[in-house]
C-alpha cells in the first residue's frame, strides 16, 4: 500500500504516483548563461541557486537585472505558485514563488510552472525533503565536484500524490512547523545581537575607566589589572599521550567547549580511573572554574558546572579567579571583543594555533572594584545567554519533529 504512517482524520486510500510531467505543463530551465553584464545596483531582484534552501527562499545575498534584460526574460517570469528547484551544486533544493516575487526572472534553476492539474506547490516542496525524494533525486544527480540535474529528468521524477483537500492539511502543518522554527530561530539571532552590543557597551573601552551602560547605583572608576593577577589558579590540561578505557572519566578537548557549554557524548574519550586520579594528583577542578580554548579555535569559553569525572587535554586552560573576581564576570569579560582581540594578537602561528599560558597571564583585564556590580553584569549576561538557548533549542526540537514528521507525513516506500 502506498500510504503514510500519519494521516490527518478522515483521509484514506492509497496515494497515486504520477510524474512531474503530467502535472505541470512547463517543466524546463530558466535563463543559463552569463548575465553579470546585466547587473545593477538597483533593479529587478534576480533568484538564483543562493536563495534557494531547505525549501525557502532567502535574500541573504542579492543579484538585480536591468530593465532590458529583465523583459527579455519574460516568457520565463515565475509567477506566485510556481515552483523552483537548484540545479547545479546543492541540487534538489527547492521552494514556491511567494505573491511578492511574482513576475520574477531566474537564473540557473529548473522551473514547474503552470500546472495541469489542481495541485498545492507547497505539499511538493515538503515532499522533496523527504529521505525518500532526497535519495531518489541523488539517484539521477550526475558530475563528481559540482553535482548537477536535468530538466528532462525531473519530468520524468515520480511523486506520490492524494487529493487536494489532503494536500492542503499536509502543506499547511509543514508551514506551521517553517514559521515556528523561523520564529524562534529570528529571536535567538536577535538576542544575539543584543548580548554583542551589550558585550560592547557594558565593560570600558580600551583608554577608558567607565562603560557606557551601567547598572543604577553604581559609580567610580574600574580597575585594571592583567589576567594572570586576577586568578589564583592557571593552568593548561594534561599533555601526553592516555590509554583509552571503555568505562572512566572522560578526556575532553578543545572542540568540546562551545557556546558557553562543555558538550560531549559517547564518541569521546575516556581514560581508566588510576589515569585520572595521577593527572589531578596535584590540583583538581571545582565548579566554577572557567575553561578557555588555547589550541585551534581558541577563545571559546564556558564555566565548568560539573567538574566531577571530567579531565582535559591541552587544548584547553583552566582559570580560577581570586575572591576579588567573580566566575561570571570574567567569563563574561571574555567573550568581548576587547578580550578576544588581545588573545588572537598573542596566538602562536604554528601548524596549529595556539596562545601561550604565559601570553594568556598578560592580558590586561578591566573590573569593577565592586562584587555587587559584577554580580549584577553576570547575571544579566546568564539571563541573556539562558533566553538565547531556550529559543535555540525550541527551534532544534520543532526541526527535529519536522523531519519525523516528513518521514511519517509522506509516504516513505
Amino acid at each position: 500500500m502506498n500510504t503514510p504512517n500519519i494521516r490527518f482524520k478522515g483521509f484514506t486510500g492509497d496515494w497515486e504516483q504520477r510524474k512531474l510531467s503530467s502535472i505541470y505543463n512547463d517543466i524546463g530551465n530558466a535563463f543559463v548563461g552569463t548575465a553579470t553584464p546585466y547587473y545593477v545596483e538597483e533593479g529587478h531582484f534576480y533568484l538564483e541557486s543562493n536563495n534557494i534552501k531547505d525549501g525557502q527562499i532567502n535574500h541573504n545575498t542579492e543579484v538585480f537585472i536591468n530593465d532590458e534584460f529583465y523583459e527579455k526574460q519574460k516568457d520565463k517570469w515565475l509567477h506566485t505558485g510556481d515552483m523552483v528547484m537548484v540545479q547545479s551544486g546543492h541540487v534538489g533544493h527547492a521552494a514556491v514563488i511567494p505573491a511578492e516575487l511574482d513576475c520574477s526572472a531566474a537564473h540557473a534553476l529548473i522551473m514547474f510552472r503552470n500546472p495541469k492539474v489542481e495541485i498545492e506547490p507547497y505539499f511538493l516542496n515538503y515532499q522533496y525533503q523527504t529521505t525518500k525524494s532526497k535519495k531518489k533525486i541523488e539517484n539521477i544527480t550526475t558530475g563528481n565536484t559540482i553535482k548537477h540535474i536535468l530538466a528532462s529528468e525531473m519530468q520524468e521524477f515520480i511523486v506520490d500524490v492524494t487529493p487536494y483537500g489532503e494536500q492542503k492539511k499536509i502543506a499547511g502543518l509543514f508551514r506551521d512547523f517553517d514559521n515556528l522554527i523561523t520564529l524562534h530561530q529570528r529571536k535567538c539571532d536577535s538576542l544575539k545581537q543584543v548580548k554583542k552590543y551589550m558585550l560592547q557597551k557594558m565593560f570600558p573601552k580600551q583608554g577608558e575607566k567607565v562603560p557606557k551602560i551601567r547598572f543604577a547605583g553604581f559609580t567610580g572608576d574600574w580597575e585594571q589589572r592583567k589576567l594572570g593577577e586576577s586568578l589564583s589558579f592557571l593552568k593548561d590540561g594534561t599533555h601526553g599521550t592516555h590509554s583509552d578505557a571503555v568505562d572512566g572519566p572522560l578526556l575532553l578537548s578543545a572542540k568540546n567547549i562551545k557556546d558557553g557549554t562543555v558538550k560531549w557524548d559517547e564518541t569521546d574519550r575516556r581514560i581508566s580511573q588510576e589515569e585520572y586520579e595521577k593527572i589531578h594528583s596535584n590540583f583538581s577542578l571545582k565548579n566554577g572554574d572557567i575553561l578557555l580554548t588555547i589550541v585551534g579555535s581558541i577563545g571559546e569559553a564556558a564555566i565548568l558546572k560539573d567538574s566531577n569525572g571530567l579531565t582535559f587535554q591541552r587544548s584547553v586552560a583552566f582559570l580560577r579567579p581570586k575572591e576579588d573576581i567573580l566566575s561570571d564576570f570574567l567569563y563574561t569579560e571574555i567573550q568581548t571583543s576587547t578580550f578576544q582581540k588581545e588573545i588572537e594578537s598573542r596566538k602562536s602561528m604554528s601548524a596549529q594555533p595556539g596562545i601561550y599560558l604565559g601570553d594568556l597571564a598578560e592580558i590586561p583585564l578591566k573590573y569593577s572594584p565592586s562584587l555587587d556590580e559584577q554580580n549584577k553584569i553576570g547575571e544579566y549576561f546568564s539571563n541573556l545567554e539562558n533566553l538565547i538557548t531556550l529559543h535555540q533549542r525550541k527551534s532544534d526540537s520543532l526541526k527535529e519533529i519536522k523531519k519525523f514528521m516528513l518521514q511519517n507525513m509522506f509516504p516513505n516506500k
